[in-house]
């Protein structure tokens, strides 16, 4: 054997479908969860800032709307072209390689748009922004290859309800630093911490089914095909199908189907996204007429109730399927905004119905993560949640474009029935044709 293949360390080919995670402690789990949590909450931060502050920037600049707007775009377009190459670092480079740089982008994006001088050095440092926004993608593919199937979902549910603490947070830091540090300062404050987190990262253990997909490469780079094979039959890795780049393998005939059906879900339900949270104020000030003021207690308080929200859907997302819970939730979602639109009148009633579309429109997202991360086989699962994940974006630009095309002529109310609850809907319609996968199955038993 070539001395190449005797230095890999390869583990006895056994009879059994599922791997041994021994190497890895019930503790490094737990570490690993917090770190995730505290490393999402801060590209939260810095992913939320830029929306919040842009207006107070383009007046520090004297940018006029359509310049800000067409900035905002090309920031857009720049982050979701960045955000798609995590995708292959997770699966060529390894998880805890992909965890790091995403980490080190959210703080990079931060701190240099501290320095910011002009709309073109605007564009390029934002781009970074797209490594932090698929932090939540590389953090389901490392951590469901380290939690057990029962609860794969559940604990991952605490992680990806940092979204809603980090956008609380950056809205508490812009109200309380910005009149003392300026629009320059907020943004240099959430890199301290960026760079904590990186630091605590180093500590991060490789997922054994990675290190399997590497030696499995390097077996057949050293001509052993013969026990690359076996040992893929070991960790659920198709050693003829992993041939291929990894963005070709999600269009495969074996996935296509559920790729298209996933990110066409993801694509529409960030319809939703967009109009009914990003632009929740104008929805309920000028649609339901509430108050500024009131507004803003309804999002605080419908936020905290939508981490509330993760948990439950993680714990149900783990006893009837992923796709069942996205499927059930997003539809109630869609069904309690077009109450809250129609027929809910006063605060209270609006209030009410807008907690609970909310509640069920972003506490999916801990069974949504989950189901990326278990829905592609270990060869490509960090490419197929990083691609999913970049199609929100894509969604929030049409979005904020179909409600921007309907609301002038028929108002603030059907605008947003049009732009954000029909997709709401149609995203749990579309969820059918994504794959069913049983509760508490090993990532073996799943797909290869």
């Amino acid at each position: 054997m070539d001395s190449r293949v005797a230095e890999l360390n390869v583990p006895k080919v056994i009879e059994s479908s599922t791997v041994e995670t021994k190497s890895i402690s019930r503790g490094h789990v737990i570490y690993a969860s917090i770190v995730a949590f505290l490393a999402w909450v801060f590209s939260t931060y810095d992913f939320i800032l830029f929306g919040t502050l842009l207006p107070v920037m383009a007046q520090d600049f004297h940018w006029s709307t359509a310049e800000s707007t067409k900035i905002a775009t090309w920031v857009s377009l720049a982050t979701l072209i960045v955000s798609l190459t995590v995708g292959p670092i997770t699966d060529y480079f390894g998880r805890r390689n992909a965890l790091m740089i995403t980490t080190a982008g959210a703080a990079l994006s931060s701190g240099l748009t501290g320095f910011t001088m002009g709309p073109l050095y605007l564009i390029v440092v934002r781009a970074l922004s797209g490594l932090g926004f698929q932090e939540q993608a590389v953090n389901t593919t490392y951590l469901s290859e380290l939690v057990g199937a029962k609860k794969r979902g559940f604990l991952y549910s605490f992680v990806q309800g940092g979204w809603p603490i980090g956008v609380l947070f950056a809205s508490f830091m812009t109200a309380v630093l910005l009149p003392k540090i300026g629009w320059r300062g907020v943004f240099w404050v959430g890199t301290l911490p960026a760079v904590l987190i990186l630091i605590l990262r180093f500590k991060l253990k490789e997922t054994p089914r990675y290190e399997a997909l590497k030696q499995v490469r390097n077996l057949i780079r050293a001509g052993e095909i013969d026990q690359a094979k076996k040992l893929g039959k070991v960790y659920g890795i198709d050693t003829e199908k992993m041939s291929k780049f990894s963005f070709l393998q999600l269009f495969a005939p074996d996935i296509r189907r559920h790729t298209i059906f996933l990110g066409l879900a993801h694509l529409f339900n960030w319809f939703a996204i967009q109009v009914l949270t990003v632009l929740s104020t104008t929805v309920l000030t000028e649609g339901k007429g509430i108050s500024f003021d009131n507004s803003l207690f309804m999002l605080i308080f419908s936020n905290a109730l939508a981490y509330i929200g993760y948990i439950f859907h993680g714990y149900i997302g783990d006893r009837i399927g992923r796709r069942e819970t996205l499927i059930g939730s997003w539809i109630i979602a869609g069904l309690s905004y077009t109450f809250m639109l129609f027929v809910a009148q006063g605060y209270w009633s609006v209030l009410i119905s807008y907690s609970v579309g909310l509640f069920f429109l972003i506490g999916a997202y801990a069974a949504l993560f989950t189901y990326m991360g278990e829905s592609y086989p270990t060869r490509i699962r960090g490419t197929g949640a990083a691609f999913i994940n970049a199609m929100g974006p894509i969604g929030a630009i049409f979005g904020s474009l179909v409600f921007t095309l309907t609301v002038e002529n028929n108002g603030v109310i059907m605008a947003t029935f049009l732009s954000g609850v029909l997709p709401l809907l149609l995203s749990g319609i579309l969820m059918f044709g994504a794959r069913s996968i049983a509760p508490s199955k090993e990532l073996e038993n799943i797909s290869q």
